[in-house]
């Protein structure tokens, strides 16, 4: 199995945009299709609920790793949404995404990587690589529109 999922994205935003749309929880939950309940804080829990129309309701939550404006934003997160933020075992039931954010002349190159599904349990692990590999396809055509 892969154990990470790649994207790279052209924007035609200025750099300072995109980090909005990544840093700010209002502007992400937006985009990203969710409810979040606070500011986003390395190391700090940040809760929600899915708004899309095919998870409405469903609990969601994010750690946030790295918040570095205007390059790097970072967060684990869980598996499932039946995985706790206080799970004794919580770090073989997260993946790590991070965008890193570079200024390409008057727009902005956005990598996306989401690493650690060999981590996951066997069972689970390549299904949450396939889930997540068609919801990044979606999710960068949300920030896409958003940001342009």
């Amino acid at each position: 199995m892969t154990n990470s999922i790649e994207r790279t994205l052209d924007l035609n935003a200025p750099i300072e945009r995109v980090w909005q749309a990544l840093a700010d929880y209002k502007e992400f939950g937006t985009w990203f299709q969710l409810r979040l309940h606070g500011p986003f804080q390395a190391g700090k829990v940040t809760t929600g609920e899915v708004t899309s129309s095919c998870h409405h309701g469903l609990p969601f939550w994010m750690r946030p790793e790295t918040i570095e404006q205007p390059n790097r934003f970072s967060f684990v997160w869980p598996m499932d949404e039946t995985i706790s933020p206080d799970d004794p075992d919580l770090q073989s039931k997260v993946t790590l995404v991070e965008f890193t954010l570079t200024a390409k002349g008057p727009g902005t190159r956005m990598t996306l990587r989401e690493s650690g599904f060999d981590k996951l349990p066997d069972n689970k692990g390549i299904n949450v690589f396939r889930n997540n590999e068609g919801g990044w396809n979606a999710q960068m055509e949300n920030i896409k529109s958003h940001v342009e």
